[in-house]
């Protein structure tokens, strides 16, 4: 039997060691169906709901791995169908190769059914690259470098095969002119800058007095080196929301996230340095960070594309995160004073016994606060953890407590909901063996998390650890949105955009042969996470929370709150009055400016 396209196309998957490949059928890719059947469905083809989740799934994989996620779709609508997902690994840096089918290339041109300009539609997704193969010959190169530059460069490449040119047979590039043989070895050095630039960045360093570091997920191998560079200078360290989980919450001198949904005594340490160090991210919320002329700063980034950017740098390091602290290491002269790291631990201390205050105060019926500050002391040393955009968002950076081997990740640039379940869903597969949890409001749920709990159903048996929860902050409201109206413009709620319909997510996952918990007070909450973290299967657990419980931001001031409050009190006076003080018991301690 010869050797398809299709057929080569998979073979050289696994010979990259692809194992898994996240998708939806289509006449598109037929060809590459059926060497999927031949091949014994090897590497693993997983079936999504819709091809968005695909990707999700795709990128959830390869968040959690470090490793190259693959996704294929159909023609036309399901290339389509893809760009979400693609858009949210593109802006987090996560490496994704799409394969994807094209109507025959005898019909291009035609207007024939599903014929869309796909180099036009991926130019700016997968604008690395980008590449329509028109002869089996330019197989394999063109497949190897699209999963060598999506490594590499950390970004999305596609390939797209047109539906004909699936089923043709193979034939491998010659020894002959034209003609772009390949190989799959993925091998690089890791760039460490010149000694130059490492001693002017270690001379600013030692000539600050208080020294402030913000990590990110390039940070993520460079824990050893951060730690004795903070250690060293004294410094405190924030953490970008996609390095969440660089550095466990349990040191002294960690502030915790940054920016609209960080940590106060994050933003206290950026607002009172006078150095700064950024490593390996790409935070790009110049307002959270310290005044312009207030502070020196460097940055360490392995993408010189995506270097000096956000703050005045007086010196950008090109390399590796950790090959470059460690050279850096050396020329940094211990600070004898201590005060500023005793003034940031102080800080540290203070905030997690606000944290605790906030999850107790009274709500109606569940503080959402709660449910995450009882998940976090509760959640196994090696948990995966996924949280979605919105409300959710808010309480995963705030009181989701890193420690051991966890790891943690969200749609942290393209900021786009739904990802929460697939993500969780990709990691799954990627590292069956260790628990993952999801954690989403209802909004992201109803937009396609309840569909992915398909997905969950179809192979959670396959898993080597069944444990994956799924946990929905059910309150009827794009809670998120809704706060962003009050704060922003000071408008009430608009309940025809943001009034979400009941849906009963436990009981869903029941008919579907999964577990189901609801929480409905308070005091059901933490048993609630107790059975769902000892359950047999994959489970969801529905807390039934207030949206009246405000996301404060960290630079937030009484005077602002009150603003955002006093819309409420247009909707419900006395429901208002009762949140308006209990919000005010746990604000008015810590925020600047308080009455």
């Amino acid at each position: 039997m010869s050797t398809t396209v299709a057929d080569f196309v998979l073979q050289r998957l696994r010979e990259w060691d692809v194992d898994h490949v996240f998708g939806y059928a289509g006449d598109g890719i037929n060809g590459l169906l059926a060497a999927w059947q031949k091949a014994g469905n090897e590497p693993r083809f997983v079936q999504a709901r819709h091809e968005e989740m695909a990707a999700f799934e795709a990128v959830g994989y390869a968040k959690f791995t470090g490793r190259v996620g693959v996704c294929t779709a159909t023609s036309g609508p399901g290339a389509i169908h893809l760009l979400n997902g693609l858009y949210d690994a593109k802006l987090d840096h996560v490496p994704v190769v799409a394969i994807v089918g094209q109507t025959a290339r005898s019909a291009m041109g035609g207007s024939y059914q599903q014929e869309v300009d796909l180099q036009t539609l991926y130019k700016d997704v997968a604008s690395a690259y980008c590449e329509t193969v028109m002869v089996a010959e330019q197989l394999p190169n063109v497949l190897d470098r699209a999963i060598r530059i999506a490594a590499a460069r950390r970004t999305v490449t596609a390939l797209i095969i047109p539906s004909d040119l699936q089923e043709l047979e193979y034939t491998a590039p010659s020894h002959a002119f034209k003609m772009v043989p390949s190989s799959t070895d993925l091998n690089w050095s890791a760039p460490v800058p010149a000694a130059d630039q490492l001693s002017r960045a270690a001379e600013i360093l030692n000539e600050g007095s208080r020294v402030a570091i913000l990590v990110g997920q390039g940070a993520r191998g460079a824990v050893d080196e951060v730690t004795e560079l903070a250690e060293l200078t004294g410094a405190g360290v924030a953490k970008a929301l996609l390095g969440k989980d660089v550095l466990p919450d349990a040191l002294p001198w960690v502030t915790g996230s940054i920016g609209l949904l960080g940590t106060r005594p994050s933003y206290e340490l950026m607002m009172d340095c006078d150095t700064l160090l950024m490593v390996g991210s790409n935070f790009p919320y110049t307002q959270f960070l310290p005044e312009f002329g207030k502070a020196r700063a460097i940055q360490i980034d392995l993408d010189p594309t995506m270097i000096g950017m956000r703050y005045p740098f007086e010196v950008n390091l090109v390399g590796d995160a950790a090959g470059t602290l460690r050279a850096l290491i050396p020329l940094v002269q211990r600070k004898q004073d201590r005060s500023w790291r005793s003034g940031i631990e102080s800080n540290v201390r203070r905030w997690w016994q606000v944290m605790d205050r906030r999850a107790h105060t009274s709500a109606d019926p569940i503080n959402p606060e709660l449910v995450f500050h009882e998940l976090s002391d509760r959640l196994p040393s090696d948990a995966i953890l996924a949280s979605d955009s919105g409300s959710a968002a808010n309480w995963y950076a705030r009181h989701i407590k890193i420690r051991g081997d966890m790891r943690g990740s969200l749609s942290g640039t393209l900021a786009t909901m739904g990802p929460g379940v697939p993500y969780v869903i990709g990691a799954k597969f990627g590292l069956p063996d260790r628990p993952a949890y999801a954690l989403v409001g209802d909004g992201a749920m109803q937009m396609n998390g309840i569909n992915e709990l398909i997905t969950i159903a179809k192979y959670w048996k396959d898993w080597a650890d069944p444990r994956l929860v799924v946990a929905v902050l059910h309150n009827n409201d794009l809670n998120q949105v809704t706060w962003e109206l009050r704060a922003m413009g000071g408008s009430p709620q608009f309940l025809p955009s943001q009034e979400l319909p009941e849906f009963p997510y436990a009981g869903y996952a029941k008919l579907l042969g999964l577990h189901g918990v609801t929480a409905e007070k308070p005091e059901e909450v933490g048993p609630a996470w107790e059975e769902a973290l000892a359950a047999d299967r994959p489970c969801v657990v529905e807390f039934r929370t207030d949206p009246a419980v405000p996301p404060i931001p960290p630079h937030a001031t009484w005077e602002q709150m009150e603003k955002a409050l006093e819309s409420i009190v247009r909707g419900d006076s006395d429901r208002a009055a009762m949140i308006k003080e209990g919000v005010k018991s746990k604000v008015q301690e810590f925020l600047p400016g308080k009455s």
